[in-house]
């Protein structure tokens, strides 16, 4: 997805958080980090997508631009703000920490049908699989990191982990795409699963740290354009 894509909104409620979600989740499902997306947003487009007046946009894009999600430039518009290299490093960093703690509770907390549900849905994409609708599986690979985040039942970890998931989507998007990375993200799934099924807090934190930290050096390696954004 290279652009903003709305669908129009009832207008029979108050508008203000309703429109903040709906411009926020288009934002957080674009590929924000293809070089051929156009980051520059309008708002009377905006407003005729969702069929409302602009004030409520406006509003919303203040919001937006508090947690990090857009940049507004005084004369020249509003535009999504993509992470630099730095901020991409660090979120990659608080990720591994938290979902490797999650994993460590989730070996003490989960039930072995909720640990069997996770390897029913990391069966669901063979390496072939993931590697011919890579799309598809970017989407499958982030519904399984969530659910281990789940598994944890450690609320405060989920809530921390949601605020920064909304920054990582668009990045775990592009990454999936590069260096074979789907076919290493399969083994890596369905080895983590086994340590959680063992019971094996040490291994399955473990794992899962090292598991995100290599998308931590390949966004290092591969990504240099974004060191002065």
């Amino acid at each position: 997805m290279n652009s903003l894509e709305l669908s129009p909104v009832a207008t029979n409620f108050t508008l203000k958080d309703h429109i903040h979600e709906v411009l926020r989740d288009a934002i957080v499902k674009m590929n924000i980090y293809d070089p051929n997306t156009d980051l520059r947003l309008d708002e009377r487009t905006m407003a005729e997508q969702l069929g409302i007046s602009r004030t409520p946009i406006r509003e919303a894009l203040v919001r937006l631009e508090q947690g990090g999600f857009v940049e507004i430039k005084a004369r020249r518009g509003v535009y999504i703000r993509r992470k630099n290299l730095t901020e991409i490093l660090e979120m990659v960093v608080v990720w591994a920490a938290l979902e490797s703690m999650a994993a460590r509770l989730a070996t003490e907390r989960a039930s072995e049908t909720e640990t069997s549900a996770l390897r029913r849905l990391a069966a669901g994409y063979s390496v072939t699989a993931a590697r011919a609708d890579i799309a598809e599986y970017s989407e499958a690979n982030i519904a399984f990191h969530q659910r281990i985040l789940e598994l944890s039942k450690c609320e405060m970890i989920r809530e921390m982990a949601d605020g920064l998931f909304l920054h990582m989507y668009a990045v775990r998007r592009r990454a999936m795409g590069e260096s074979d990375r789907a076919m290493h993200s399969v083994a890596d799934h369905m080895g983590i699963i086994e340590a959680l099924e063992r019971r094996d807090a040490d291994l399955a934190a473990r794992l899962v740290r090292e598991h995100t930290m290599r998308l931590h050096d390949h966004i290092r390696d591969v990504w240099p354009e974004l060191d002065g954004a």
